[in-house]
């Protein structure tokens, strides 16, 4: 009776989360949260071994430009009534159900006005207070890759101090040179990130010897890659080697980001690899010219402490709850026509791969 409550409570929450607005209720709603929670940790295989669920997303750029007075992110924050959580509120749910939610954060948490000479004449730079850590750790997300093309946008000594934020809030985060360690149902998930745009030919062999390494220590390795071209839909030649050598050194998921555009997916030697999830919570632009894009979730199967893959699904969503503008709140699609246009997409654009996935599944099968 207790689990058939609570469901048709967090269907409440859903679709009435004013309904549940009076102080009165919070006990109520935490206590539906840790139930959910809890019976997430109960998710088994037919043979009794514990299935993992794996959450990635695209770009997660929150905040705006320190040299600008005003920016359309605080603008929407306003709008919601200053709530930092508003931006999460139509993937919360994906994310307490899983067991490890992995976001590429492209930024900085500082209130650091500082910009480095070879930074100020770039178009975008981003930055975040620090407290808004919480939109990641209120919300289920337990680690970030923290390699892209923003994380130096106000310096090293920014840069150390977004890793601090992170780490307070219990973020797992990694990078080229730091391995993020997250553990799950008794599993160790070790994490690398890398920045491959102009530097493929610094990594051709360390990222192999780093995944190696990993490998060696961890049973799942997922590696995430910023790569690739700005708008394009396909991978680059570069692209296709490198993911295929982190595959080939024993990475179990690789997943990338940049394009702010989705791309296809390969299973090369049994391993997925997510060319480009595009973009997720996106603050860059208040009306980008694709708003479409996907989630992408993997289950392994988890005996003895070995992990296998148990297949994946994705989540079509729209970058925004609204058609006309970015609000910058993921949501996911419910229109059979934007679901299709998703699906179309990817497999368009996976024609010329070798190792194209052929269906992109909705539901676990």
């Amino acid at each position: 009776m207790k689990r058939f409550f609570c469901l048709v409570t967090c269907a409440a929450l859903l679709m009435f989360p004013s309904a549940f607005a009076e102080e009165e209720d919070d006990l109520l709603i935490e206590e539906v949260i840790e139930e959910v929670v809890t019976e997430k940790q109960k998710i088994l295989d037919t043979d009794g071994s514990d299935i993992l669920t794996v959450t990635c997303t695209g770009d997660f750029t929150i905040g705006g430009d320190s040299r600008k007075r005003k920016n359309i992110f605080e603008d929407e924050l306003s709008a919601q009534g200053g709530d930092i959580n508003f931006t999460m509120r139509n993937m919360r749910n994906v994310f307490l159900e899983d067991d490890l939610t992995l976001v590429n954060f492209e930024g900085t948490l500082t209130d650091s006005t500082y910009i480095p000479a070879n930074k100020k004449e770039n178009q975008f730079l981003f930055s975040a207070p620090p407290e808004y850590v919480s939109m990641l750790s209120d919300n289920g997300i337990e680690a970030v890759s923290l390699e892209n093309n923003h994380i130096m946008d106000h310096g090293q000594e920014v840069y150390e101090e977004t890793q601090r934020h992170l780490e307070e809030a219990g973020i797992v985060w990694s990078n080229s040179e730091h391995l993020g360690v997250f553990e799950a149902k008794g599993v160790k998930i070790a994490m690398l990130s890398y920045l491959c745009i102009d530097r493929y030919e610094k990594l051709w062999d360390k990222v192999p010897a780093d995944i190696a390494a990993a490998k060696a220590e961890y049973p799942l390795v997922i590696v995430s890659f910023h790569w690739g071209n700005e708008l394009d839909y396909s991978p680059t030649n570069n692209q296709i080697r490198m993911g295929r050598l982190a595959v080939d050194a024993g990475a179990d998921l690789v997943v990338g980001h940049h394009s702010h555009r989705m791309n296809p997916i390969e299973q090369y030697n049994g391993v997925y690899i997510c060319y480009s999830l595009g973009n997720f919570c996106f603050s860059g632009n208040s009306k980008p010219s694709d708003m479409s894009s996907f989630v992408f979730q993997m289950r392994f199967r988890v005996k003895d402490g070995v992990c296998t893959p148990r297949g994946f699904r994705i989540i079509p969503i729209r970058i925004s709850s609204k058609t006309g503008r970015n609000d910058f709140i993921p949501t996911p699609y419910d229109s059979g026509a934007n679901i299709d246009s998703v699906l179309s997409t990817l497999r368009a654009n996976g024609r010329k791969l070798e190792y194209a996935v052929q269906e992109y599944p909705l539901e676990w099968k």
